[in-house]
């Protein structure tokens, strides 16, 4: 199945907070670091950052649906 990526956001505990509500609505999701930041360290780890929320495509529009709005 296809996948879209839903929102990006700022790091890993916000990201697992959206995947906490999509999943209690039943859309599955998952998450992972964009590579958006590449380069931005001197090659240690670099566990922060960019990271986007990633749906089945056929679950987009539920999901966005779901986005808080601010």
């Amino acid at each position: 199945m296809a996948e879209a990526t839903l929102t990006v956001v700022g790091g890993e505990t916000e990201a697992e907070t959206l995947c906490g509500l999509l999943r209690a609505n039943g859309i599955e999701c998952f998450h992972r670091q964009t590579d958006y930041a590449a380069g931005a360290t001197d090659g240690g780890a670099f566990w922060a950052g960019p990271t986007e929320v990633v749906v089945h495509e056929d679950d987009l529009e539920a999901a966005l649906k779901l986005l808080p709005t601010n």
